[in-house]
């Protein structure tokens, strides 16, 4: 049983390797490409000629900005793309584990890493985005700038923990669910499927709103500012 997607390597050229996370995980932007494409290629206003899938793919449109406007109700719309796709990419890289043979890319730490670095980039562009260079860079040195460390280091261990906590999840999961396979073949994996579906939704859903609820920490700081 592999711990993680990164030691499965299917192939190797010198030190250049192609592991299944690498592999799985381009099956899944294609996946989500292909989807989308097909979709959204004969979006119609009209009630009466919607297809299934465009109403399906407005229901999660909706669904994902409602919550973004919970957490964040000025220009909520601004963040739908980027914390969208965070919570796309997750929620169907965690749900194609009932495919037999699917290692799904979030069980590897460098998957979920690159996630937490991605939210790490885009707290502050949404908030020089907002407020401007200075006004954005101002709140580290709030109260004093003796302070400056220690707003370096919360962002830092904060985009730690997402990562760390995806990637524990996953990876947990996957093991359990292999040590009660080899147990009770014959009446966990169905159990196992449906635990791994709601687990893998769970874990897409609060990475999605972690996300948000830091975006929505650096807007708090403008309007503080600006009162």
């Amino acid at each position: 049983m592999h711990i993680t997607p990164d030691e499965i390597v299917l192939w190797r050229w010198g030190f250049v390797q192609l592991n299944a996370t690498i592999v799985f995980t381009w099956i899944v932007m294609l996946l989500l490409t292909l989807v989308s494409w097909l979709v959204t290629r004969r979006l119609t206003t009209s009630v009466d000629h919607r297809s299934r899938w465009q109403t399906g793919l407005e229901a999660v449109v909706e669904l994902i900005r409602g919550q973004i406007h919970e957490i964040c109700p000025r220009g909520s719309d601004t963040y739908l793309p980027f914390v969208g796709t965070l919570f796309l990419f997750i929620a169907v890289s965690n749900v194609l584990d009932i495919v037999p043979g699917w290692h799904p890319p979030t069980g590897s730490l460098s998957t979920t890493a690159a996630l937490a670095i991605s939210v790490g980039v885009a707290v502050p562009a949404f908030g020089i985005l907002r407020q401007g260079v200075t006004g954005y860079l101002r709140h580290y040195l709030r109260p004093s700038w003796i302070i400056l460390p220690f707003h370096l280091l919360s962002e830092t261990t904060r985009n730690l923990a997402l990562a760390v906590r995806l990637f524990g999840n996953i990876m947990s999961g996957t093991m359990i669910a292999g040590i009660l396979l080899a147990i009770a073949p014959l009446f966990v994996p169905v159990l196992m499927q449906a635990l791994g579906l709601l687990i893998g939704l769970i874990q897409a859903y609060i990475f999605a709103v972690l996300a948000m609820v830091y975006i929505g920490a650096a807007v708090q700081r403008e309007q503080e500012g600006a009162s």
